[in-house]
């Protein structure tokens, strides 16, 4: 009777496999539907104007150019665009990462009255859509005499609900038992945040770092609306301006538009690892 419960009980490894290679195949559907585009975007930045409008189109350029990517190097002022991005988004991504794991830091390891409270309002920002506080932001950076200055648009998005949850959620996977044998060493609490939870957070803060780096890369609303000058302008501010007035020069704008995905292409691929284990974990924590 016994060995009869055991056999019926016993898992079916052919069925298991079955599901795995489905779900499998569903993925890589998934992936292909998602990195079409992307294949299409950059193979279509090597053909001419006129290949760009054959019908029906062709997957591969016939006559591969590189004068589109010449063309949106040479247009503007390309430079100093790109550093405006990379500054923008470097230095806000840091300053998001300093200012989220603070707060991550006292909403994971400190009791205080109202915590889960606070930590709830926190939350609730993330349904206060933009056009709301858009005009007072406005108004604050008008004040401080920001306006038309790149830190107008690094400091106002350093600080999401997003990075603060994400963070604090990870943070409360820390023993709590380090830190306080940390605290019965003398350690300060300075010390603890520096020494202990960032470096146990690096996979969430890489994950933080990988979105933050690439909301600030991709923004255009918030720099359209802060910045004035050429000079001051972005890339996705340049991008804008190849739309002129008679028409769109498609193949530059292409070409350019690949040259934008390369900085989070990079950034992904140094960040995955910790991106993963960061999946990974949370997986298996949860």
């Amino acid at each position: 009777m016994t060995q009869s419960k055991l056999i019926v009980g016993k898992p079916r490894p052919g069925r298991h496999k079955e599901h795995s290679l489905w779900f499998d195949i569903l993925v890589l559907v998934l992936a292909f539907a998602f990195l079409i585009p992307v294949f299409w975007v950059i193979l279509s930045s090597f053909k001419t104007t006129g290949e760009l409008f054959v019908f029906p189109p062709s997957l591969l350029p016939k006559e591969p150019t590189t004068s589109n990517y010449a063309a949106a190097l040479t247009t503007g002022n390309f430079a100093r665009y790109a550093w405006n991005s990379l500054f923008v988004a470097t230095m806000s991504t840091l300053l998001a990462l300093f200012t989220n794991s603070l707060a991550a830091f006292a909403l994971a390891k400190y009791r205080f009255v109202g915590r889960q409270l606070l930590f709830l309002l926190t939350l609730a920002t993330i349904m206060i859509p933009l056009q709301v506080i858009m005009v007072p932001i406005f108004l604050v950076l008008k004040n401080l005499g920001l306006i038309d200055s790149l830190w107008g648009i690094i400091i106002p998005p350093a600080a999401t609900p997003t990075g603060v949850f994400l963070l604090r959620q990870y943070m409360l996977s820390i023993p709590d038992e380090i830190l306080e044998a940390a605290r019965m060493d003398g350690a300060s609490e300075w010390d603890i945040y520096s020494r202990i939870i960032l470096p146990l957070s690096v996979p969430a803060l890489a994950t933080l770092a990988i979105f933050s780096f690439t909301w600030r890369w991709n923004d255009f609303i918030w720099p359209f609306i802060v910045l004035t000058s050429e000079q001051k302008a972005t890339l996705q501010l340049a991008l804008a301006r190849l739309m002129g007035q008679f028409g769109v020069d498609w193949s530059t704008l292409l070409a350019a538009t690949v040259i934008t995905l390369l900085p989070m292409m990079i950034i992904f691929l140094v960040l995955q690892r910790y991106f993963l284990n960061n999946l990974t974990a949370g997986g298996v924590k949860g």
